[in-house]
């Protein structure tokens, strides 16, 4: 609904409503401040304690005062300058457009706006090969600012990666570390899922499996007497995806486990809930949302991180 669908009622309505409420506190803070017959004078007992903690008769500090005022004052200059008041379009003219015709909203005029602009710097870039792309200082700058907006809430403004989202700087990738890969990932999205192996492993062979496992990544803290009694289980139940050596199956989005990069966490604690419980990732695909040509150069400035 924009100004031209309110009905003469509904705007009218909207009008009173909004300037009685800004009326009234302006006159509830006046009401407030008015000294009464009978009030203890400024600074002194009201005669009121709880506790034992004993009332002042001190009034708001002007400044806190003056603070209401100012937001009744910028609160009726928005109105005048900025649609508010019912149908009433302000005076600097802005309007967010139709609902119902999403086209004529003034932040899709925005939008196309900045599509005239930069679509064709995206354009050139797209002609060039992720690799190539991946050492052309502007493109990563672009690249770098899409990342921020677009992927560090989840793999960390360094790209460091947290729990539950993988690093993206150490050269261990889960669904292969390729420009192609990349492209692919961030485009069409990745879902991982591990089972759990607690029922069929039980405690003690999830401890086992979870030593041999910390083995494989060249850890110290691995019990070499556990890890043997690990293997055989190991070769059973999870090689099939990590492969025989644990080098991982990019295919399969099995990541390897040779590398001592957890995405989960690396301690024991952490493996062993892996293990017992399974885990299960979603990425979302950023195809539709970015455009074919912005994925190509956010894919680019991921694959020059392995290098950093």
């Amino acid at each position: 609904m924009n100004e031209h669908d309110m009905s003469a009622f509904w705007h009218w309505w909207v009008v009173i409503l909004t300037l009685a409420n800004i009326a009234g506190i302006y006159w509830l803070i006046r009401w407030t401040s008015k000294k009464r017959p009978g009030e203890a004078a400024e600074g002194a007992e009201t005669g009121h304690s709880w506790d034992g903690l004993t009332e002042f008769n001190n009034p708001l500090p002007r400044w806190w005062l003056w603070m209401f005022y100012i937001t009744i004052v910028f609160a009726l200059v928005y109105l005048v300058l900025y649609p508010g008041l019912g149908r009433f379009a302000g005076l600097l003219g802005w309007h967010s457009g139709n609902m119902l015709n999403v086209e004529d909203s003034q932040y899709q005029r925005e939008m196309q706006r900045a599509e005239e602009r930069y679509q064709p710097i995206f354009a050139a870039m797209a002609d060039q090969d992720i690799s190539s792309l991946a050492r052309d200082a502007s493109a990563l700058t672009t690249g770098r600012r899409l990342y921020l907006n677009y992927c560090s809430t989840c793999h960390g403004s360094d790209a460091g990666g947290a729990r539950g989202f993988p690093s993206l700087t150490n050269g261990v990738w889960q669904w292969g570390g390729t420009p192609d890969a990349i492209r692919t990932s961030i485009a069409q999205g990745r879902q991982a899922n591990m089972p759990g192996f607690g029922a069929s492993l039980g405690e003690e062979g999830v401890e086992q499996v979870a030593h041999y496992v910390l083995q494989m990544s060249g850890r110290a803290d691995a019990d070499s007497a556990l890890a043997e009694e690990g293997q055989q289980k190991y070769n059973m139940f999870c090689s099939g995806c990590h492969g025989a050596d644990g080098a991982g199956m990019a295919m399969l989005g099995a990541p390897p486990l040779t590398e001592n990069a957890w995405v989960y966490g690396g301690s024991l604690a952490a493996i062993k809930e892996t293990i017992e419980q399974g885990r299960a990732g979603v990425m979302p695909a950023f195809q539709e949302l970015l455009g074919e040509e912005r994925v190509h150069v956010l894919s680019a400035y991921v694959y020059s991180l392995d290098s950093q």
